[in-house]
């Protein structure tokens, strides 16, 4: 087990250009570093993982992500996670679109939510959630996926409604 995760933090490293935050890459090489492997090993909290790309007007930008895949998964979510790395997310991809409603409860650190449309677009991002509270968080229509990463990357890195969201199980 060991062996197996010095391998992925080394790819994880050079995915993420051997930085601890994502670097925008231009043009067909950010894309192929986002589908290149599809699903990768299962994460410390035992969730599938796979890469997912968020493509800006600046470029692409590269994560690894949970999937939260189950009702279970996706009730517990980030709950009790004492931080986010800027490269890593957790996606709650639906079986049909849907308004997609969250809450921060059991939520220790500040989260971005990404709602994200059918068609990969971003619909909305609900900006620095605030960590425990249990106001509901909703898209503004029907989406197929949320994209939970870190209060304020979005931000941080010009990612804006409207970009897309590509991942190995929606990539055509």
């Amino acid at each position: 087990m060991r062996r197996a995760y010095r391998l992925f933090a080394a790819a994880a490293l050079a995915l993420a250009g051997c930085s601890s935050q994502p670097a925008a890459e231009t043009g067909s090489a950010g894309r192929a570093a986002c589908r290149a492997g599809g699903v990768l090993d299962s994460s410390d909290a035992g969730l599938r993982q796979t890469r997912l790309c968020i493509e800006t007007a600046d470029g692409t930008l590269p994560f690894t992500i949970e999937l939260a895949e189950t009702p279970e998964e996706q009730a517990r979510g980030l709950m009790f996670r004492t931080e986010l790395d800027d490269d890593r997310g957790m996606l709650f991809p639906f079986p049909r679109e849907r308004v997609a409603s969250f809450w921060m409860k059991n939520t220790v650190i500040p989260l971005d939510l990404l709602f994200i449309r059918r068609d990969g677009t971003i619909e909305s991002i609900a900006a620095n959630a605030i960590p425990y509270d249990e106001s509901p968080l909703a898209s503004g229509e029907p989406v197929i996926a949320v994209l939970e990463l870190r209060g304020g990357l979005a931000a941080e890195k010009g990612i804006i409604p409207g970009d897309n969201v590509r991942w190995a199980a929606n990539d055509g």
